[in-house]
């Protein structure tokens, strides 16, 4: 999703915050890949922790860097990071969730006006569908993993609020030409993408990838960057949800309403144009 982002003109990155697990883990990923791809620019903040759900799927590419090697900007403390940059922002600013959302929850609790300068764009929930294109919803990781945080997230006052639930980023995968442009790019960034990808792939514990070679992973977090500035290729429903306390987000007319992309219009052509964005310098 991060290189994804780095290749989209529309969208101006001013802050990545790392987000569930070993936060400060996640940063040194982050610090490193924005480093390699010319971005020290960046800042990178370290959101809260939590030690318990922490999974190291990456720290092979990450052995031996240090926070404190990358050369840009790191904030130790991602939650008033970026309450500090939403507040000082002369323009209203797009949050790009797509993880659990305890920063989020724990930013609004401390300053809830940054809702009213913000639009929130997050890869969350099941509408429809569930994993895989199941025609059962199913209780989704970002919701089910933090559910009190995506309650309050998702009922506050945004500008705008849309998800991708997995009924339309739970389908996307690539495969075939548009899988092979990335995997035999020579590009520094996509390597970088492969090199990771071919580490979780054997490290990982809760999916099962065999050809790193022939498809990538389900690229769930690519619809939400998408969604930041394009809407065309899915279609949007207003829907109302409520989340159930064991993490499923449910259909129900007293609910929160929220736009979402329940639907691909053109799966195809959203491949065609994620490769595109993959590919750009």
């Amino acid at each position: 999703a991060l290189a994804m982002l780095l290749g989209c003109p529309e969208l101006d990155l001013k802050m990545v915050v790392t987000e569930d697990g070993d936060t400060t883990y996640r940063a040194r990923i982050t610090a490193k890949f924005l480093e390699l791809c010319g971005r020290p620019d960046v800042p990178v903040a370290v959101g809260v922790s939590k030690p318990q759900d922490a999974h190291f799927n990456q720290q092979p590419w990450v052995e031996g860097y240090r926070l404190r090697d990358y050369p840009g900007v790191v904030h130790k403390d991602g939650v008033h990071a970026m309450i500090d940059l939403i507040m000082a922002s002369p323009e209203p600013v797009t949050i790009i969730a797509i993880g659990v959302v305890t920063n989020l929850a724990r930013a609004l609790e401390i300053e809830p006006r940054i809702a009213q300068r913000c639009k929130f764009v997050g890869m969350h929930g099941s509408i429809y569908a569930g994993y895989g294109g199941s025609k059962v919803i199913s209780a989704e990781a970002n919701v089910i993993n933090d559910v009190s945080s995506f309650r309050k997230v998702i009922s506050a006052p945004w500008l705008d609020s849309l998800i991708t639930p997995l009924d339309t980023c739970g389908l996307v995968v690539l495969t075939g030409d548009h899988y092979q442009k990335i995997y035999q790019s020579d590009l520094r960034k996509l390597r970088a993408v492969i090199e990771n990808y071919e580490i979780w792939a054997k490290l990982v514990k809760w999916a099962v990838i065999e050809h790193t070679d022939r498809q990538s992973s389900c690229l769930f977090d690519t619809v939400a960057v998408y969604l930041a500035y394009a809407e065309d290729l899915v279609e949007i429903e207003e829907v109302s949800i409520s989340t159930t306390a064991d993490g499923f987000t449910v259909v129900d007319p007293a609910g929160t309403k929220v736009r979402a992309a329940v639907r691909w219009k053109d799966l195809t052509a959203f491949y065609d144009h994620l490769v595109a964005r993959l590919l750009v310098v």
